[in-house]
């Protein structure tokens, strides 16, 4: 096993996901890839960017989101794992997917929020459409907080 990823949406089942990736990647001298779906810009969905401080409060928070993910694979360098953040944008459970194909991914180490019901029905489950089309293995940790 060479290449493993991690998607991370910040959330607490994604950064559990990351120890146990952490722990592979020491395991089977593997390399992390922590990968970041951003939401896209609003004038790539066909939404008008509006006002300049919307415009800049989405860099605002593109930045953030940049700096937390370097962070997180730092810090996983420092725990003895070998890790390399990317953020990209576009539909999450795709480009996860087409990331799987370009990293040449050998499994994908993933959290699930446990969510069901109506959210489950409305928006889906990101771990489970990855679960079905990924040509990879893929790991689920569950989140701890499931009732």
């Amino acid at each position: 096993m060479n290449n493993i990823l991690v998607p991370m949406d910040f959330s607490a089942p994604a950064k559990d996901a990351l120890t146990l990736a952490i722990y592979f990647s020491t395991t089977l001298k593997a390399k992390i890839w922590l990968v970041h779906v951003a939401a896209p810009d609003p004038d790539f969905v066909g939404f008008k960017t509006g006002p300049t401080y919307i415009r800049e409060h989405r860099a605002d928070i593109l930045k953030q989101e940049h700096a937390d993910l370097q962070a997180m694979a730092r810090d996983a360098v420092e725990k003895g794992g070998d890790a390399e953040a990317l953020m990209v944008q576009g539909p999450t459970t795709e480009t996860l997917l087409e990331e799987v194909e370009r990293l040449q991914i050998d499994m994908i180490v993933m959290g699930s929020h446990g969510r069901s019901g109506l959210y489950k029905a409305f928006v889906g489950s990101v771990s489970e459409q990855v679960l079905e089309k990924s040509p990879v293995p893929v790991l689920i940790v569950p989140s701890k907080e499931r009732p």
